[in-house]
């Protein structure tokens, strides 16, 4: 992890270490392979290209999840690849002029936009409408024309019945959301274990990350109380527990840390029963952690349990962001639009040899939920080049079309990694899949390859200009918003917890987190740009920090209340509320504090209010915009 201080492009060179996604990855490689050996065999290659684009595109949104899930997913993009596919061979099979296949493409991409900014379900279905519609204006049509568009959900298909034996439940162990689970017990063992540590803070945002991967696994609709939403309840309990302790720094015994990594391996191989021991907590917090521990363990084993919380309400993994047509979506389809607009005037002007390039490079590094756009823009040149420098080298070695069939699977197989491990690396596994493609199709040569650098930088250009530079949103657009959304649920969260909704408080808590884990992501992205949105996120790095300490304060405070007799003082929960509603203000006005709070260093005290002390971190980390003039 690099330190809090770390220069922006280090923040933007540094590559995640995600784990192999073996499954993911071996299904990709057959679903790219079969649709190209199929088209050799048969003579049609010209329609096992646009097969493999299918089963490309269904990789991109490809996930360890449900059988549902995965359907819901893959199709919904795939559909809307095959849309745009069709808009564009129609267009290129018309023969428009260059200003209506320009008026089209800048048409489609504020459908694109609009539909990106609606949520994760949303973005990948409108960058795919409108990198299939560039793709498709410029590509050789196979014969006949109007074939290209539907060959692209056969691949989509293969690859998701590929994924079958991932997302049936055969075996009670195999299901995904039953190895999600496990993978969210993992992470509370190690939250325990580093309770008290340097690293808690960090552990408790991986906590969290798994936890939001779990409930968008979860069944969308019903209130239905089956053994995996009890397990799920018993999940959410002991992780609240485990957050008191870590605001509380006081840690736990090493057998206790244990149990939730006994209760993983328990739910992955089906081992014995797991037995919490005994060890005599001795603070409220600690008294939580060993009821929700025990009740834990009672679920995963089968056994009634006892749990205070209501059920689990429907979560939504397509949760969206804004309604479509609505005033964010549609700015966001006018930032797509104004960009291919700018990207189709200029290929109109300028000889460029694949103009369809501009705009599918384009619709790649505005994705919405990708991170930020100057880091894409800049990761995207970067990769092209050493993509296309693989590419020529390894056409140097062999132009065999079953050789470039083994290459163009191999990419793909590495897609699923490259994608989460850095959007740079990302490009340079994708720009060798996408120029083998066009080599199969008997559209490029090696020649042909280094102009797409220039394509590629011409169109991250015309993105850092006019969709960054001069794009009246502002980084204080994008963070901002975020910290007033996790303020907000934090007071709803506390006023559940203090008003004696015991049942409500855990789902709310819920809620306060995952809009905390946004914020952060949010943050955490701004601070990988230069200034003046670096300048910014680290000058509300301390706010996120504050409200997530807050979050475990809350967690602690519930555990007084109900193991440790303590009445909630109305006084002090007023100094939380007015301290929540100054940040909040603050961060409505673009005011940031200009000092983090000062962290006890000892473990706190059981016998005072958890409250008092979180009034007072948060009046300290808004003393200083007290004393300073409002900056709008």
């Amino acid at each position: 992890m690099l330190p809090p201080h770390s220069p922006w492009w280090a923040r933007a060179a540094r590559p995640a270490r995600p784990p192999l996604p073996l499954a993911l990855m071996l299904r990709a490689a057959v679903g790219m392979a079969v649709p190209l050996a199929v088209g050799l065999l048969t003579h049609r290659l010209d329609l096992g290209v646009f097969a493999g684009l299918g089963a490309m595109h269904a990789t991109m949104n490809d996930r360890v999840e449900p059988l549902r899930l995965r359907t819901a997913r893959i199709g919904t993009a795939v559909c809307a690849s095959a849309l745009g596919m069709l808009v564009g061979t129609a267009l290129q099979h018309a023969g428009v002029s260059v200003l209506v296949l320009g008026a089209a493409l800048t048409l489609t991409a504020f459908v694109s936009g609009a539909l990106s900014a609606t949520g994760p379900r949303g973005s990948a279905a409108g960058m795919l409408l409108l990198v299939s519609a560039a793709l498709g204006s410029g590509m050789p049509l196979p014969h006949p024309w109007w074939a290209a568009a539907p060959m692209m959900p056969v691949g989509a298909v293969l690859v998701l019945v590929l994924g079958l034996p991932a997302g049936a439940r055969q075996r009670p162990e195999a299901d995904p959301r039953l190895r999600a689970l496990a993978t969210a017990y993992e992470a509370l063992g190690r939250t325990l274990a580093d309770l008290g540590t340097p690293q808690a803070a960090a552990s408790r945002q991986v906590l969290t990350a798994r936890l939001n991967q779990l409930q968008d696994l979860l069944p969308r609709h019903g209130h239905g109380h089956g053994r995996l939403q009890r397990m799920y309840e018993a999940a959410l309990a002991a992780t609240e527990a485990a957050t008191g302790l870590l605001w509380a720094s006081r840690p736990v015994p090493p057998e206790v840390a244990a149990v939730p990594v006994r209760l993983a391996q328990t739910l992955r191989h089906g081992t014995a029963d797991v037995t919490v021991p005994d060890w005599q907590p001795d603070t409220p917090a600690r008294q939580a952690l060993d009821a929700a521990l025990r009740a834990a363990a009672d679920t995963v084993a089968g056994r009634e349990a006892h749990l205070d919380t209501a059920p689990v309400p429907p979560p939504d993994p397509w949760r969206l962001r804004a309604r479509p047509l609505s005033g964010a979506s549609s700015r966001y389809g006018l930032r797509v639009a104004l960009c291919i607009a700018v990207g189709e005037a200029v290929t109109a002007n300028y000889p460029l040899s694949k103009s369809y390039w501009v705009p599918m490079t384009i619709a790649f590094v505005l994705k919405p939920d990708l991170g930020s756009v100057f880091l894409r823009a800049v990761s995207r040149s970067v990769g092209t080049v050493l993509g296309v420098a693989v590419t020529a080298a390894l056409l140097s070695l062999t132009t065999d079309e079953w050789a470039l069939t083994v290459i163009a699977a191999g990419c793909v197989a590495l897609l699923p990694y490259a994608t989460a491990a850095h959007y740079g690396l990302n490009t340079v596994v994708m720009t060798p899949m996408a120029l083998v493609l066009l080599q199969l199709g008997g559209q490029s040569g090696a020649a042909e390859f280094w102009p797409r650098v220039l394509d590629t930088a011409l169109a991250s250009a015309i993105v850092l200009v006019f969709g960054y530079l001069l794009w009246p949103e502002r980084p204080r657009h994008r963070i901002e918003p975020r910290l007033v959304a996790a303020a907000t649920a934090l007071r709803a969260y506390l006023d559940a917890a203090t008003g004696g909704a015991g049942e409500a408080q855990v789902w709310l808590r819920r809620t306060a987190y995952r809009a905390l884990a946004d914020a952060r992501q949010e943050v955490s992205q701004g601070l990988s740009e230069p200034p003046p949105t670096g300048r910014l996120a680290e000058q509300w790095l301390p706010a996120t920090a504050a409200l997530e300490r807050l979050g475990g304060a809350v967690a602690a405070y519930t555990a007084q209340i109900r193991y440790g007799g303590r009445t909630p003082d109305p006084a002090e929960i007023d100094r939380v509320r007015g301290a929540l509603d100054e940040l909040t203000a603050a961060a409505r006005a673009h005011r940031p504090p200009l000092h983090a709070a000062a962290r006890p260093t000892a473990p706190h005290d059981p016998d005072r209010s958890v409250l008092a002390r979180a009034a007072e971190e948060l009046e300290t980390l808004l003393a200083e915009n007290d004393r300073r003039p409002d900056r709008a």
